[in-house]
């Protein structure tokens, strides 16, 4: 591990251990350089990986204050969209649509998403951009033959409440997979990773209420963004 790396690590340690609370300031860029023996520069990448977490931003003149860093509840068992979950909890967040485009479903394609070969579908890549901080890459497949039409708007909005009131789609029920997985190029190119070398990644396969599926999808988040919840109820015997 780097240096940067290493004094990153111990203030974020700090950070989320309320050694700091929020509003305090951190320590100056020369009292850390005095503190940890390094060069200013290495301690400007370790402030720069702290605000891309989101754990710090920079006041001019005064330095680098902690900021909000509650982990965000991403309810498991629930077939929420993100848009729903967005308004649900009152998150400052922005969606950044990447591509949309239309594939025909090959072997390799046929085996991540189960939708037939020689089917079309749409896929649609969307950045979550969460305070500031680039913290979801979506990747969404869904079957042209259910969805005429996708269009840049729809996606920046609800996929999800467009397929409800436009299309009157039944959405019913998904299967999910949820993995720790390690970090892609894209991963690295869309999101604010920092030092850190996996995601959790959610694959779901959506049905309508026929039992057709509709949708594939792989959301693929920074570990330390979320907190990955259920709700268990033991079964009577």
């Amino acid at each position: 591990m780097k240096k940067y790396e290493m004094i990153f690590k111990k203030l974020e340690k700090d950070i989320l251990e309320n050694r700091y609370a929020i509003g305090d300031y951190l320590p100056t860029e020369m009292e850390l350089v005095e503190q940890y023996q390094v060069s200013r520069d290495t301690v400007r990448k370790a402030l720069s990986l702290l605000s891309k977490a989101g754990l710090i931003k920079k006041i001019h003149g005064a330095g680098s204050q902690v900021t909000k860093h509650d982990q965000i509840n991403f309810p498991v068992s629930e077939l929420t969209s993100y848009h729903e979950l967005v308004g649900q909890l009152q998150m400052s967040s922005k969606t950044n649509v990447i591509s949309i485009d239309k594939l025909i479903v090959d072997d390799k394609l046929n085996q991540l998403t189960h939708f037939p070969v020689n089917s079309l579908v749409w896929r649609v890549v969307r950045q979550r951009v969460v305070d500031g901080v680039a913290s979801v890459l979506d990747t969404d497949y869904l079957s042209k033959d259910l969805i005429p039409a996708m269009t840049r708007d729809i996606a920046e909005q609800s996929i999800y409440q467009y397929l409800e009131r436009e299309l009157g789609l039944d959405i019913a029920y998904a299967q999910k997979e949820i993995t720790i997985d390690q970090i892609t190029d894209t991963d690295k190119l869309l999101l604010d990773l920092g030092p850190e070398h996996h995601v959790v990644s959610v694959k779901s396969r959506v049905y309508l209420a026929n039992q057709q599926q509709f949708q594939f999808t792989e959301s693929r988040h920074k570990l330390e963004k979320f907190k990955f919840v259920d709700f268990a109820r033991r079964k009577k015997h």
